[in-house]
């Protein structure tokens, strides 16, 4: 049986992200930070993996295949963290009034979206 972590798709339990405007912090449960440290070593092996094919001189389309593949799995991550930020902090500022973080918003998936 295939996990939800090996099929990249996002935890069903709600991420959150609020604070104070003087210093905003996210505030994920133990079980999404747990998905995330587990995806993220993950990656950093592929990274390291990466770095050994090219010391091998593997060849470039398989490398770039496993780049492709690492690639992926960094944009799951930010899906998670991006899904808990507009349940979370988004929608928290949005019911207080604060307007400004539609603009925020909107710079960061201009920043996911550049990739």
């Amino acid at each position: 049986m295939i996990s939800k972590l090996e099929k990249n798709e996002l935890p069903t339990e709600e991420v959150s992200c609020c604070a104070s405007e003087s210093t905003r912090k996210s505030h994920h449960s133990d079980k999404v930070k747990n998905n995330l440290v587990v995806r993220l070593n993950r990656i950093e092996g592929q990274i390291r993996g990466i770095k050994g094919l090219i010391e091998r001189d593997t060849y470039c389309d398989d490398v770039i295949t496993q780049i492709s593949a690492t690639q992926s799995a960094l944009n799951s991550v930010a899906k998670i963290l991006l899904e808990g930020h507009l349940k979370g902090c988004v929608v928290d500022r949005l019911q207080e009034g604060d307007l400004e973080v539609l603009d925020e918003v909107l710079i960061t998936v201009q920043k996911l979206m550049k990739k």
